[in-house]
């Protein structure tokens, strides 16, 4: 469990996207990018760009390039197209423009989703990565999934004062050569 220490570093907000990836979510109902959102919010951070898109690789690549090229986008968050059927192309599209992956992200994830889904965690391809001193995490399209990654990974990680160590530290030094 991490270790957040409340008198250290003030929290630093970041600006952070949110993808919808999804053949037939619309805004009104898409409750995964609603749970993100609330919960990016409540840490005190910013939704900076919210976008829904089909299951295309090329409109997905597309929006994510113009984010990771935003110098005020810290940190994307996907929902959606990480399964292993034919539409599910999240990954296809996303890790062709990462610099580094960050593969104990899907792997903490499939861990914890383990406790909740049993041994279906093995479809998810949730991944993790940096573009362009960007943070991208691609997330399942379920709910419960992106509460999952949410509130057991990606909010003490995008949180200054976890201990020993956390993202946001490291986003000064992500383009480092």
């Amino acid at each position: 469990m991490p270790h957040t220490v409340p008198d250290t570093p003030t929290p630093q907000p970041l600006n952070i996207g949110v993808l919808t990836i999804s053949d037939s979510r619309s805004f009104a109902n898409d409750r995964s990018g609603d749970a993100l959102r609330d919960g990016l919010e409540q840490a005190g951070h910013v939704t900076s760009q919210r976008e829904l898109v089909p299951d295309d690789i090329f409109r997905i690549r597309a929006v994510v390039s113009q984010w990771i090229a935003d110098p005020e986008v810290d940190c994307i968050l996907t929902t959606g197209g990480t399964g292993v059927t034919g539409r599910d192309g999240t990954p296809e599209a996303i890790e062709p423009l990462l610099v580094r992956r960050i593969d104990g992200f899907g792997e903490l994830f499939r861990q914890y989703s383990l406790e909740e889904i049993g041994p279906s965690t093995i479809q998810s391809r949730a991944f993790a990565g940096v573009a362009n001193a960007t943070l991208v995490f691609g997330l399942p399209g379920s709910t419960g999934a992106c509460r999952t990654a949410w509130t057991r990974i990606l909010r003490h990680q995008l949180d200054v004062r976890t201990r020993p160590c956390n993202f946001v530290a490291l986003i000064p030094r992500l383009n480092d050569t």
